[in-house]
This record gives structure tokens, C-alpha cells and sequence, in this order.
């Protein structure tokens, strides 16, 4: 193969993964089927099948290429620094992913026990993955006492659902940053 028809490959199967997660964000595993994906895409059902054997198969790929990618760039974030300004860093970029480039497919991730075990058991194992990102600034800030918090696990929890409800309401770059600003208040040590 060469390196275009490969490059060209690439970005179908993206597109393809894309469209999906946004469906299933918007509508559950349930409410998509392969002909919603190719009716979104404007290509044929039968196109779909050139690279996903299964609504199965493209629902997984969907879910770890998103969860995958979005947790890749939270990690790439620099790991050195005060835990204050490397937690802004995390959950500026989780706002602005959020917003700017996947607010349905979000969605995907926040209720896993409606979707087949496979799928159910991804998403988790996935959450996890992207829950420590988060876990480790939030522990090693109350450690130093940079952060107080009463316990981690709530911190965490209330961070994450204020990140997922930001597509609902936050819009542009100054949002982005007082949602930032706001939830850094959580773990603010008080002076």
C-alpha cells in the first residue's frame, strides 16, 4: 500500500471513528446502528464494512480511539511543576477537548452500564486510565499542601462532573478559563 492510499485510510477510518463516537454520545449504543454512521458520513453501509466487520467492532474501535486519544493528550501535558498550575493545565485542555472538539462523544463515557460488556468493561478501563491522570496532581497537591481537600475520590468526582457538563454551557475561551479558575477553588488551600 502506499503512503498516500495509507494516509487517505487513515483519515477515513477517523472520520468513520469520529461520526461514531459522536452518535453514541448523542444517542447510546442502543439508538445507533451502521446505516445512522454512513447516512452521517454520506457514503453506503456496505462502505463501513470495508474497515469495521460489526456495529460491535466500530462501537469499540470508536471508544478507544476517543478515550485513547483524549487521555494521550492530557498525559503529554508537562508532569513537572507546581501541582496548581499543572491541574489548571489538565482541566483547561479536558474543557477545551470537551467543547471545542467532542461535546456529544463525551457523553459516551459517562454512562457505560447501558452499553454490552465488552464495550462496558473499555470504557471503564479507560475511565480509570484518565481518572489517574487527574488523581495523581490532585493527591500529590494534598500531600505538599499546595491542595485542600477533605478526601480525593469526591475532589475528583466533582472535577470530572463539572468537566462533563461543560459543552452545555460553556462556549468560549474566557468560559473556558473561569470553568478552570472555578474548579482549581475546589482544592484551593486557604490562606
Amino acid at each position: 500500500m502506499s503512503e498516500r492510499v495509507a494516509r487517505k485510510r487513515g483519515e477515513r477510518v477517523r472520520a468513520i471513528l469520529a461520526t461514531a463516537a459522536d452518535l453514541l454520545g448523542e444517542r447510546g449504543y442502543a439508538g445507533v446502528n451502521l446505516e445512522d454512521v454512513a447516512e452521517r458520513l454520506d457514503v453506503t453501509k456496505g462502505s463501513l464494512y470495508y474497515y469495521f466487520a460489526s456495529k460491535d467492532e466500530l462501537v469499540t474501535a470508536a471508544i478507544e480511539a476517543l478515550g485513547a486519544e483524549w487521555t494521550d493528550r492530557l498525559e503529554a501535558l508537562p508532569a513537572h511543576g507546581p501541582p496548581t498550575e499543572r491541574l489548571r493545565a489538565l482541566l483547561r485542555e479536558h474543557i477545551r477537548i470537551a467543547v471545542r472538539e467532542h461535546p456529544a462523544a463525551l457523553r459516551l463515557f459517562l454512562v457505560p452500564d447501558e452499553w454490552p460488556e465488552p464495550q462496558r468493561d473499555r470504557i471503564k478501563a479507560l475511565r480509570h486510565r484518565h481518572d489517574a491522570v487527574f488523581r495523581a496532581v490532585v493527591e500529590e497537591g494534598a500531600r505538599t499542601g499546595e491542595f485542600a481537600v477533605v478526601a480525593v475520590d469526591p475532589t475528583l468526582q466533582v472535577l470530572h462532573a463539572g468537566m462533563s457538563q461543560a459543552p452545555l454551557w460553556v462556549r468560549t475561551d474566557r468560559e473556558i478559563e473561569q470553568l478552570t479558575e472555578t474548579l482549581l477553588k475546589l482544592v484551593a488551600a486557604t490562606a
